[in-house]
């Protein structure tokens, strides 16, 4: 009980501090530039999160999404664009930022455990989880960490390709060449949070929440709002830009809500997609018309990845893997790992980590264990340069690697070896790979066991299910992501202005085609 009230008194002082920092005037922080000339036609992408093609459709038959049916019908539409893997927010965004998996962007899932320097590390999954782990260092690693150290150097975002010529307002991803001071509100200075002086690298046009905004008058960063984490404050920002005529090259805009919703209440919902829409009228709005607004900028409003509703019966739905794997130590998360420590378990909802620290443990025993559990799609484990994986509804094993004689139909040349049924892959006599329930589900599988170094196996779970853990989200008669599964993978694409369609239908081939529009319509 102690440690109870201990916690519940920091968090009615901290609510106090906030609504006394909240009274007090926010400074504004970035100061506008000029407009870059590296393109006469900007491009401005805005992500909604977890957009998904059949609540979209629904909502537009119902009349309740007229701005995005506008530009579904005066541009082109992809309703089934492949995300990367796991489906979750910063390794799709550093997926979308750099044009390559994770196997070379390095920001391997939103929870991970860092071997080289034995850290378990947490970008924010749910409350108990960042309780457990410590605010401050969830703090640190989303907002530092991740961006300046966990993406790898050897990769370039789109930002440093354009030489930070350009805006980022809400995005979790955002490294640039510019030096960005952040706006330090004096409770997270008291807490040791953040010192005067703070600063990131990210583009011209920085906005973060209440970290950093570039519209003086824009209001929307009360905790009520998510300190400025919404639609609503994102709207705001990037309207300032265009009434300022300080749009740059490209602008990555992200609205988060219809997220949240999604989560609660299904993949069904669609409230967030119609509070989305609103946004995006907004948006229009601020042109004399609409049309006028599609001929001055290239549009591109997507999606992220998709997701899949989870059981009603909670003992069924979560997957509980502490259980299945209670005759081991399983590391606590709110401390450091032990010397006696066997496993730790990254979970991020539909997909999972599972970490061997003990070198007597077998990957193949493990996976032969879990394999029993009829909830799991699939297990994976690397050994030497093979991805192996089996399944508990099919016999066999699985084994692939690149460069072998198979090509699938992205281009892409794999060893195939053993039941490829596990993963629904369909092989043809002229050698040719076709995916059906796990879109690009080889490279994308692959990547994974290439993002980040230590020992481990993926769990993947099926249709209606999730992973639960020490303090992890669940979201049981909802929704959820992170699976390798095509309900988690699809997303939809709208872009107007411009013909050029990007190589594959993938996030992994945004970058490059993005380029490419900035570079044709400069020229």
């Amino acid at each position: 009980m102690l440690k109870l009230s201990l916690v519940i008194l920091i968090i009615l002082m901290t609510l106090v501090l906030i609504y006394l920092y909240l009274i007090q005037p926010i400074v504004k922080i970035n100061k506008a530039g000029q407009v870059s000339d590296y393109a006469s036609k900007r491009v401005v992408m805005i992500i909604i999160d977890s957009i998904m093609d059949e609540p979209l459709q629904d909502a537009i038959r119902k009349g309740k999404a007229p701005a995005l049916e506008f530009l579904i019908h005066n541009g082109n539409y992809y309703p089934d664009m492949v995300s990367s893997y796991p489906t979750m927010s910063v390794t799709i965004d550093s997926t979308l930022l750099t044009g390559t998996y994770s196997n070379e962007h390095k920001v391997p899932a939103l929870v991970w455990y860092d071997a080289q320097n034995k850290k378990f590390i947490s970008y924010g999954s749910a409350r108990k989880e960042i309780m457990k782990v410590g605010v401050k260092q969830v703090f640190h690693n989303s907002l530092f960490e991740l961006n300046h150290h966990h993406l790898s150097s050897e990769v370039k975002t789109i930002h440093e390709e354009l030489n930070g010529q350009s805006a980022s307002i809400n995005t979790l991803m955002y490294r640039a060449n510019h030096k960005q001071l952040l706006n330090v509100p004096r409770i997270l200075k008291l807490a040791g949070f953040l010192e005067k002086g703070d600063s990131i690298n990210g583009p011209q046009y920085f906005s973060y929440g209440i970290l950093s905004k570039l519209n003086p008058n824009n209001h929307q960063t009360h905790f009520w709002q998510g300190f400025g984490f919404n639609d609503e404050f994102s709207t705001k920002e990037l309207i300032y830009l265009i009434e300022k005529n300080y749009l740059s090259s490209y602008s990555l805009v992200y609205f988060s809500d219809n997220d949240k919703k999604v989560h609660k209440n299904g993949v069904k919902e669609t409230k967030g997609i119609e509070d989305a829409d609103k946004q995006l009228q907004e948006i229009l709005n601020s042109y004399p018309s609409w049309e006028e607004a599609i001929q001055d900028n290239i549009w591109i409003v997507m999606g992220d990845s998709g997701q899949s509703d989870i059981g009603k019966d909670k003992e069924q739905a979560l997957i509980d893997l502490r259980e299945m794997l209670k005759d081991y130590n399983i590391h606590q998360i709110s401390g450091p790992v032990q010397e006696q420590d066997q496993i730790v378990l990254g979970l991020n909802e539909r997909m999972s980590f599972i970490y061997l620290l003990d070198s007597k443990l077998e990957l193949e025993d493990i996976a032969t264990q879990l394999k029993t559990d009829k909830r799991i799609n699939f297990i994976a484990w690397k050994q030497e340069d093979m991805v192996n994986v089996i399944s508990g509804d099919k016999q066999g094993l699985l084994s692939f690697k690149p460069d072998g004689k198979f090509t699938d139909s992205y281009g892409q040349k794999w060893e195939i070896e053993g039941n490829e049924k596990i993963l629904d892959l369909s092989l043809s006599k002229d050698q040719r790979v076709t995916y059906q329930d796990f879109p690009d589900g080889l490279a994308r599988l692959y990547s994974s066991f290439y993002s980040h170094s230590g020992r481990y196996l993926i769990v993947d779970a099926k249709p209606g299910f999730e992973f639960v853990g020490e303090g992890s989200p669940t979201h049981v008669n909802g929704a959820s992501h992170g699976s390798l599964y095509k309900h988690d993978s699809y997303f939809p694409m709208i872009v107007t202005g411009t013909d050029l369609q990007p190589e594959h239908k993938r996030m992994v081939d945004l970058k490059q085609w993005i380029l490419k529009i900035l570079n044709e319509t400069r020229n």
